[in-house]
């Protein structure tokens, strides 16, 4: 009796111990998404957004639990892939990341404002050709341990949220690559606003990977809230200091609070 009562436990042990591992697999796979076509939409409380220019047998995007990744070929043209929140706002982004390409493409906090209609990037890590290349600099601001260059230009008549449109496309772009770490995003509205860039109400907001004719992958994790930096943005007449203040703000209510005005 003892033989067969201690089988049973056992067998019964070595069936729920092998119904873990089918029953995790099934759950990551359900969370899992993967995307071949332009699309935007959210999922586990984050806002992710796929914009391919062409058609691509060999460009996808998977996104699963704060996390994405993306493939591109040089057949999309351009493709933006990130995730983040919409609306976005004047936060504390941290991200850790893998970046590798062939050719021209970015990795950066890209985020669109309307009212005026604005398209702004804060690139932390590019390929071979630098996205400042034909426009003057304006100035610098030095945020979360680095120095980022900043510009601006004109898009007229171009693709936007709005459809196409003429808007003005901030930049800002860090001299000292890095693909992990807190990007502070207050001290780069507020070098922008000291150089008299007006932004406007927030709308979406990611850690993107952008590729243009180029080929690569990449591996994205991002989260907010956190300690920010204090930031100082020089131009080419003043100095100015920004302190921003602690944030703790989590993705759910992020992605589901109301749009700001900066």
């Amino acid at each position: 009796m003892f033989a067969f009562r201690t089988l049973l436990a056992l067998c019964t042990a070595a069936v729920s111990v092998a119904a873990i591992p089918y029953n995790n697999t099934s759950a990551a796979l359900a969370r899992r998404t993967t995307f071949s076509s332009s699309t935007t939409g959210t999922q586990d409380n984050y806002f992710y957004s796929l914009y391919m220019e062409d058609s691509s047998t060999g460009t996808s995007m998977d996104v699963e639990n704060g996390s994405y990744s993306l493939t591109w070929a040089a057949d999309v043209v351009d493709v933006v892939a990130g995730l983040g929140w919409n609306p976005g706002s004047a936060q504390v982004i941290n991200y850790s990341a893998t970046f590798s390409t062939s050719g021209n493409a970015y990795l950066s906090v890209y985020g669109w404002t309307t009212s005026p209609l604005v398209e702004y990037y804060i690139v932390e890590s590019y390929g071979d050709y630098n996205p400042s290349s034909g426009l003057s600099l304006l100035g610098t601001v030095t945020s979360d341990g680095g120095t980022y260059d900043l510009y601006s230009t004109t898009r007229t008549n171009a693709p936007s949220i709005q459809g196409t449109a003429t808007f003005g496309q901030y930049w800002s772009i860090r001299t000292s690559h890095r693909t992990s770490g807190t990007v502070t995003t207050a001290n780069h509205f507020n070098a922008w606003k000291a150089l008299g860039l007006s932004m406007g109400t927030f709308n979406y907001q990611i850690l993107a990977t952008e590729g243009y004719e180029s080929t690569g992958t990449s591996s994205v994790t991002v989260s907010s809230g956190g300690s920010s930096s204090t930031g100082t943005t020089t131009t080419s007449t003043t100095t100015t200091k920004a302190t921003t203040s602690t944030t703790s703000t989590t993705a759910a209510s992020t992605a589901t609070g109301a749009a700001a005005e900066y």
